[in-house]
């Protein structure tokens, strides 16, 4: 069964193969946080700047676009700045624990990757990455916390054979 359900709204993404990274990204950032890759299931949005920028004003109040929006299912987090969120429990294989949905948007994606000198799918892994980890609770607004979650989101990029972001 697959992590991740993508939901494709614009179609660059489909001849870009955002569901197979993103179901490779998906699995590494579960792994690398020390949950089991099944039990669990996520919904992936690929979609353009309007939309995103739609999103992003509805949801955060920011009338522009952005790279990747995250809602997880459920409020999860660190009680503690710098501590790690206690992880969800997985589902049954016929009943998985939903973590809540991602959107990522093609034209803020590819234009990072290209300012930053990356390959695209380097970088839309690095953001899969970092939208699954905030569904499980992960994240940076505090610098303590921000060191947390960079240093895992390394660690699990490393582990796919994507350089270091930051």
């Amino acid at each position: 069964m697959d992590l991740i359900e993508t939901v494709i709204e614009d179609e660059r993404w489909e001849g870009f193969g955002l569901a197979a990274l993103a179901e490779r990204a998906g699995r590494a950032a579960l792994a690398g946080a020390g949950l089991p890759v099944d039990g669990f299931a996520i919904s992936l949005m690929g979609c353009d700047d309007a939309r995103i920028a739609v999103l992003n004003a509805d949801f955060r109040g920011k009338p522009q676009p952005t790279n990747v929006l995250s809602w997880p299912s459920e409020e999860r987090g660190a009680e503690f700045v710098g501590e790690v969120p206690e992880p969800p429990d997985p589902g049954a294989a016929d009943d998985p624990e939903s973590l809540g949905d991602i959107a990522i948007s093609w034209e803020t994606c590819a234009r990072e990757a290209e300012e930053q000198a990356k390959p695209m799918a380097d970088h839309v892994t690095h953001l899969i990455v970092h939208g699954v980890l905030h569904l499980l609770g992960y994240d940076h607004v505090e610098e303590e916390d921000a060191a947390v979650m960079e240093a895992l989101e390394v660690r699990i990029l490393a582990s796919l054979g994507v350089s270091d972001p930051y």
